[in-house]
């Protein structure tokens, strides 16, 4: 099976092999503070990552950009209206006992609307950008946070045991754009 969604940019960063498997889309949105001294993450109340923090976001629905996926998942999880955002990396998220890629787009907000609210999914608390709580968060996320923090522009690639915790292989690639 070819990955054949229209909004799917994998197909830029990967080999004949991982272009061939399906892509599910998802976003990861991490707003700053004006400071630029804290990010809000969400302890996730249910569903796949339940009891870990994590950036908000979630899946992309059909009939919406990545963007727009974004903007909403954002709101949804934490009552907050992006208006001024950056997609800063992707990641290709392989699974030994799953066929399905995961294809998430990273994102920061740095200005929006609204006040921050706890959801029936998410739990959203604010922690300073060096104070992040990996030990409680995906295993991948101490890997690639450090990109995001020098501002740089970044697609990484981690292949992932069944356990869904045990990293196998991981690859980084600094990119110009996101834009094709």
């Amino acid at each position: 099976m070819i990955n054949t969604d229209a909004r799917s940019i994998a197909r830029h960063f990967e080999d004949a092999e991982h272009q061939a498997m399906p892509h599910q889309l998802f976003t990861l949105v991490f707003p700053m503070n004006a400071a630029k001294s804290h990010v809000l993450l969400g302890m996730k109340k249910r569903g796949f990552g339940c009891s870990k923090y994590e950036g908000l976001g979630g899946k992309v629905e059909l009939g919406e950009s990545i963007d727009e996926g974004a903007i909403r998942e954002l709101n949804e999880e934490s009552g907050l209206l992006a208006t001024r955002f950056e997609r800063h990396g992707m990641l290709l998220l392989y699974y030994e006992d799953n066929p399905v890629a995961m294809e998430v787009h990273v994102y920061l907000v740095s200005d929006y609307m609204g006040d921050v609210v706890e959801t029936d999914e998410m739990r959203p608390e604010w922690f300073g950008i060096n104070e992040l709580p990996f030990a409680q968060m995906w295993p991948d996320a101490a890997r690639w946070w450090p990109h995001v923090l020098r501002s740089e522009k970044f697609v990484g690639r981690f292949w992932f045991k069944a356990d869904k915790l045990t990293i196998a292989h991981e690859e980084f690639s600094s990119v110009e754009s996101f834009s094709f």
